[in-house]
Formats: C-alpha cells, structure tokens, sequence
C-alpha cells in the first residue's frame, strides 16, 4: 500500500512530525532550499520581465532524486516547508521538481506548532500554494541579487586602495543597517559635551527619617541645562547651574538656611499594561538584555524549541510556535487555558474581566500565525527545565512568562511628589510604591539602559517616608553639589540596531538576526563591550554608497520597497510592476556611477586592471591579456599608511584614545600612545570558553596567517580549535557546543566535536 510523503525542510522537525504521523506517511527534510540564483552570474534574465534563473544547489541532486522517488510512490504528497514565505517558495521550488506528479495529490500544510495537535490541525486543513507569496519571495530575492550583484563590484574598485579587500559586498538592508551605524557615530563625534552641576539635599523628618530631593527651581525658574543653543545669561524662564561658580553660589545661599517646610504633597495613580507576547523583534531585544544572547544565538535556540525538545514520557514535542513572526495575535484556546493557570495559580483578582489583546501597531504586520508563545500551558518552565540546557532553558521560560504576563490585570501605582520649600529654594523628591502588583508578579521587560542620560540619579525613585503631611517642618541634614557632563548619543547595541530597523520597516523577521551578523562579518562593524562601532572600512563603504547611491541606500527607499513586497503578498500588486519601479532609478544611479569611477591602471602597459575570479577568489588582472599578464591581489593595492582606526572609547590606564590594532595572534585594541602605554584588549566572539567557561573565545592567527580559535584566559586555559565555536548543543548531547565547518557539497554545517554528529546548516540565501 502506497503511503503518504510529507517534505519538511528540518531533519529533527522531521523525525517530530513522522512521529506523531504514524506509519501510514513518510517523512523527509529538504534541509533548506533546493534551488538558488548560481552564484557566477546575475542570474536574473532583466530584459524579460526579471525572471529569476534557478539553478540546484550544489550537493542537493542526490536528495531531489530521493524526493522524486519517493513522490512517484506516494498516494499524496504534503509540503509542510515554513510557515513563511521563504517556506512558500520553497514549496514551490518542489513542485517545479515534481513537475510530472499530478497536481491534484500536490498538498501545502502549515505547522504552526509542532505538537500533535498543531500537526494533525494542519494536515486536515491544507491548501495550494499561495502564488502571491511565493511572487514576493522571488521579487525580494530578484531585487536582492541585483543590488548586491551590480554595486558589490563598483565597491571593489571605489574602495581597493583603502582596504586591499576582495570581501566587500553592498545589500539593500545591510547597507542601510550599516548607514545607520555611521550616522549614529557621526553624531556622536559632532557632539559637543555641555558642563552642568545639579543640588542635592538630605532631608530629616521630626522622626529622625530621611530622604533625598534634588534642587527642582529657584525663584521659580525651573533648573535646566544649558545646550549649546540655548541662551544661558539674563533667561526669565530658567536657571543654569553650568559652571562651579554658580552652583557654588547657590550652595552656599542654601546651605544656611533653616526654614525648610513641606510646601505641597502631590499623590497619582496610574496602571501600567502588560507588554504584549514575543514577536521575533521583540525576542531577539529582549534576550540580549536580560540574557546577554546574540539575536543569531536566540533564533537558532528558539528554532530548536519549536521543531521538538524530548520531554520524558510526552517524547518529542515542539516547545514554542514558529518563531518568525511579527503578529501578537493568539488563539482563543491557549488564551482561555492562559487565564485558567492564572486564576489558579495566582488568583481571580490576577486577570482582567475579558482577554487582553494587542493590536496591530502597523500596517505591514503580517498575520499568518500567532505570536511567539508556548505550545501548551502544560509545559511549564518547571516541567520541562530537566529537560533543557541552561540557555534553551531561559530562553523558554522568556517565552513562558512573557506570554503569561501578557493575559493578566494591570500592574496599580502610586506616585508621589514631595516638594520642600525654603525662600526662593524648592526642592523636589519623586517616589512611587506598588499598590497591586498584576502582571508584575510573573513578568517585567527590560529596558535597555540609558547609557547617554544626562543625570542617573534623576531616574531613581526615593523611598518617602510614611506619614508626610502639608507643611510639616524638616532639617537639612546634608546638601551635595555634583558636577555632570552632557553625553552624546548613545552607540547601537544589536537588540537596539534590530528595534530601529523594525521601527523604520526596514528588513523582516527572518532576516532581523542575518542583517546584524552580516555588517559584522564583513568587518564593516566591531562589537566592543555590546556596542556596535563602524570600522574604517565600514566608514568607507557608507560613504562611497551614500554619495554614489542616494536613492538607494536610504531607509524611505527601503521601507517603501519592503511596502511594496507586501502588496505583493497581498495581491495588491504584480511582480514585474514592482521590479521596474525599483530598476528604472537603480539603473540610472548605476550607469552615472559607472561613468564616473576612476579606472586602476596597469604598472605595466597602462591598460585598465579588471576584477576576476579565481581559484583563490577575485583578484585584479590586466585587460590587455595575454599581451600583458600583469596581475595584483588586493592587498598589494591596498594603502599601507592608513589612518589609525579608532574605537571610540579612552585608554583604562592613560585616558588616551583607544585604536584596533592587528597582531601576529589577530585583531584586538590598543592604546594610541603605545609604547607609552602597553594597555590592550581583547575582541571576543561573544561565545563562552567550552573549556573553563569563564573565559570569551576570541579569534586569533598562527604564525603562518592562519585563523584559529582560543580562549581569552590563555595560557591559564588552553583551549584551541581550527574551527569556529557555535554556541548550539550537540543533537546527541555529547558537547555543548558545536564547530562551524564548511565543504563544497554541503556548503556550512555544524559538527560535534566528540561524536561526529553533523548537522546541515543552510546557506543565506538573501543578501540583504
């Protein structure tokens, strides 16, 4: 009897499903796309309405065959590729093989959970491939390819002198990612620091308690500080405290004073909402705050939790939804389930009197499937913590109370305001206490750091004695001047960098992770101490890009073509349409950019050097071949007198500026001053030592160039490896890391390096 083929694109999603399936159907995983645009050339035929010109991947023919045969003897064939439109076209790059299996046993399902009630929903309720989506994939993938393709040479020849680097490439979102980044720095370099000084006082009630005010006014003149525009000197509104001088004189006027009195007792109160359930953004940001994990390193744990975790006796089950996604909805079930572990767990008075719900807050969110949300309520992070790693553990349990949170009362507070009055002197004290806790009980979001606020004591809330009343007498019991300094716009940090992106409605959630890492494996940005700093390079390219294609890399430019993609998925708009709005400008910016460049010329003959690839990557070669057979690398060309790079931070030891240097042993930072000063540190690769585990792996060379990986605590740790550390436990649970290696028939892959397991990692296909 002829059984029943099911394709999904993840071998351990496989073994998943094929259990909960049974024996009547097979199970088999494309391990990602089988086709891409061939990597030689354009692949895009522009003249004739864009079409794309597939080609199989390298090392996938022997799996196609596999799929056609088991297609031929199949009663129906599923494609349960991802919920997404990248899993769309890939459906449809499967159908295209199957192009002689009848389409009527041809079937699209949708996992949007992988537990055996999600799968058996799904396979009782498939439907054909959505066309429109798939078209959007290929017009992003198209437009993609074309940008990267054409200005990714121009880029090479603009920039050769100045990095000797045949690794550069522009994206549509990476580009503009990057652009970002520099401005960013841009700012911070204009910034112009103002000095200012605030008054803070310690109050003592006829009780003996204390609390803190600052200085809030005086002669009813609001202290404010002085920004570079603002006129300072004869103000009838405010005053400035913007040199010692003048808070000195202030001081001293205060200092003597012994009429202090309650003037005003000022009493609120607010609710706070819970924050909604986890969209892909909102996971990535979340976890590198509180957990300190990368977004790659999020979503690849994240994907493990929602193709299936083995719970003991419940076997394999997906944890989490699919974790693509920019949707809060949620169903009816789990939120009903949802209020009732809150009520009894937590109480009636712990949920509101009808389920929250969050709306759309913008008009591109795409609502194919729920948030971000545990699959059943059964698995509590008590459940199943034996059951997890201690990452994937606290990944879950962000996922789990976020989503608990979000089904639950308002969180109630008091706001207090105490303002104390001496002559023209009034000092204010701000505190706030929790009359009901709600949401809070479960769940609080992180909020990222304010590393430029101006004053941190002003974001604290003070602890106001009980009691206080209306022109109650009080002693000044301490009184501080404090010298503060404006700061300058505060560096993107990747949770920071992804929420400006979606907030612009620039990139997706699938590519929020890839954007961030991309910029950073192109050397275009450094990530020191969190931060994200363009390099000289990445300085570089922004401004050749931005100068040579204004209408392109910019974020309107972006965000409109992002819109447009929509509408297409939408079927609110045609492929083609699409593909010639954007090429008609791009090619005009192309053609006037091409006319423009400086050629390099020959040493030799004085003809035009041109880029080719070789064995060995690309390189420059003489146009005049084989007449003249000049060649150069691009490092020969490359500037050896470059400007130092700085990092933007100051030397620990000197308070001098701070420069990326490379070494015998790799990149890592100096102080500018050396030899004066020997201070230096490390670049890590934010993945924890597998050896000692307090250490950071850092990336190094051996004398004869090549790279290797070790720990920061050498020679008081030894580990060494010639492959790159992944931060993803072994699937057999021998290591809790894998290596990252890379063949020409499986392209990148992990491996353990105890046992041997491999697992087939997929290439980025979008160059974004």
């Amino acid at each position: 009897m002829n059984k029943n083929l099911v394709l999904v694109e993840s071998p351990s999603k496989a073994k998943t499903i094929n259990k909960y399936l049974g024996k009547d159907y097979i199970v088999e995983a494309t391990v990602g796309h089988i086709r891409n645009l061939p990597k030689s050339k354009l692949g895009v035929d522009i003249e004739n309405n864009f079409d794309p010109q597939y080609v199989t991947i390298r090392g996938k023919g022997d799996l196609i065959k596999k799929i056609k045969s088991l297609a031929s003897k199949s009663k129906k064939i599923f494609i349960a590729t991802d919920p997404d439109r990248e899993g769309e076209a890939i459906a449809q790059d499967i159908a295209d093989i199957l192009g002689n299996t009848p389409p009527e046993i041809i079937f699209r399902v949708l996992f949007n959970e992988i537990t055996k009630t999600g799968v058996k929903k799904a396979m009782e309720a498939p439907r054909s491939i959505d066309y429109h989506l798939v078209s959007s994939q290929r017009a992003r993938r198209v437009m993609d390819r074309i940008i990267g393709y054409q200005i990714s040479p121009f880029l090479w020849k603009a920039i050769i002198e100045k990095s000797g680097s045949s690794a550069l490439s522009a994206g549509r979102v990476q580009s503009v990612a990057l652009k970002l980044i520099c401005d960013r720095e841009e700012e911070i370099d204009k910034f112009k620091t103002t000095e200012y000084w605030s008054v803070w006082a310690i109050f003592s009630t006829d009780k003996g308690e204390t609390f803190k005010a600052k200085l809030f006014s005086v002669d009813q003149k609001e202290i404010k500080i002085a920004r570079e525009s603002t006129n300072a000197i004869n103000s009838d509104k405010y005053t400035y405290l913007n040199d010692e001088g003048t808070a000195l004189e202030v001081y001293n006027k205060i200092k003597d004073k012994d009429n202090f009195f309650i003037s005003n007792i000022a009493k609120r109160k607010t609710k706070r909402n819970p924050s909604p359930p986890f969209i892909t953004s909102s996971l990535q940001a979340e976890a590198s705050r509180k957990l300190r994990m990368r977004p790659k390193q999020t979503m690849m744990i994240a994907q493990k939790l929602y193709e299936g975790i083995d719970v003991g006796k419940d076997g394999t089950v997906g944890l989490i939804t699919y974790m693509r996604t920019d949707s809060t909805r949620l169903s009816e079930e789990i939120v009903s389930d949802a209020r009732n572990f809150i009520v009894s767990n937590y109480g009636d008075k712990y949920i509101p009197s009808s389920p929250n719900k969050f709306d759309k807050k913008k008009a591109n969110v795409q609502d194919a499937h729920e948030a971000i949300r545990p699959t059943s309520i059964k698995y509590t992070p008590e459940f199943v913590k034996p059951y997890l790693d201690k990452k994937s553990f606290s990944v879950y349990e962000l996922v789990w109370k976020r989503f608990i949170a979000c089904q639950m009362s308002q969180a109630e507070m008091e706001v207090t305001v105490i303002e104390i009055k001496a002559d023209e002197f009034l000092f204010k004290a701000f505190g706030s206490a929790i009359l009901f806790n709600g949401f809070l009980q479960v769940y609080e979001e992180t909020v990222e750091v304010k590393e430029n606020s101006a004053d941190k004591d002003e974001e604290r809330n003070e602890i106001i004695p009980a009691g206080l009343e209306k022109n109650d007498n009080l002693q000044l019991k301490e009184l501080t001047k404090t010298q503060h300094f404006t700061k300058p716009p505060a560096r993107f940090t990747e949770s920071s960098l992804i929420k400006e992106l979606e907030n612009k409605g620039i990139g997706r959630p699938s590519t929020y992770a890839m954007i961030v890492s991309t910029i950073q494996d192109r050397k275009y940005v450094d990530m020191v101490e969190r931060k994200l700093i363009p390099t000289n390079l990445g300085k570089d390219v922004n401004v050749i890009l931005v100068k040579n294609f204004p209408e392109i890399i910019n974020t309107d430019f972006t965000a409109n073509m992002e819109a447009e993609l929509d509408q297409i998925a939408q079927g609110e708009n045609e492929y083609v349409k699409v593909l010639n709005d954007f090429y008609g400008p791009f090619a005009i910016s192309l053609k006037r950019v091409e006319n423009n460049i400086e050629k390099i010329i020959c040493d030799k003959c004085g003809g035009e050097m041109i880029i080719k690839v070789g064995r060995f990557g690309k390189f420059l070669a003489c146009s005049n071949y084989p007449d003249c057979s000049n060649i150069k690398s691009f490092k020969q060309m490359a500037d050896q007198n470059q400007e130092p790079e700085y990092t933007g931070e100051t030397c620990e030891k000197c308070g001098s500026r701070t420069v990326f240097r490379e070494g015998k042993f790799g990149r890592f930072i100096g102080c500018e001053k050396y030899p004066d000063c020997d201070y230096v540190k490390t670049i890590t690769l934010g993945v924890d030592c597998p050896k000692c585990k307090e250490g950071q792996v850092v990336e190094r060379k051996s004398k004869r160039k090549k790279i290797f990986y070790g720990c920061s605590r050498f020679p008081e740790c030894d580990f060494v490896s010639w492959y790159r550390p992944i931060n993803e436990k072994c699937p057999n649970n021998d290591s809790q890391y894998m290596e990252q290696k890379y063949s020409v028939k499986k392209g990148k892959y992990l491996k353990c390096p105890v046992c041997g397991e491999e697992v087939i990692k997929e290439e980025e296909l979008t160059e974004e």
